[in-house]
């Protein structure tokens, strides 16, 4: 059988009451302030902010990768405008505008 008499002295026993209630006291303090709403509020915000930065991260990237894209079709590697390209995409341009011109011109009749 174990021997469980304890060797400590009454004042050291108090010494380690006191520590252990330092710590326990530190340790309520810590849950107070963690389940007090305005540091749960806080924290969903940060959270919902930094999915938010995120997600404009990688639409960022997106719309770069989209942008470089595009200009790769109609500009060459040393940076001269593929005209071969630009005249059929601004001609359509040209009649999409003229056609939006007329149309605009017969309702107001």
């Amino acid at each position: 059988m174990a021997d469980t008499a304890d060797t400590r002295t009454p004042a050291e026993i108090e010494a380690d009451i006191r520590r252990r209630r330092e710590v326990l006291a530190e340790t309520l303090d810590e849950i107070g302030v963690r389940v007090h709403p305005k540091t749960i509020v806080g924290d969903a915000k940060a959270k919902v902010a930094s999915n938010i930065d995120h997600t404009l991260g990688r639409a960022y990237v997106q719309v770069n990768r989209v942008v470089s894209d595009v200009r790769a079709q109609f500009v060459d590697e040393e940076g001269a405008p593929r005209l071969e390209r630009l005249v059929p995409v601004a001609l359509v341009a040209v009649g999409l505008v003229g056609l939006f011109a007329l149309g605009s011109r017969r309702r107001r009749r």
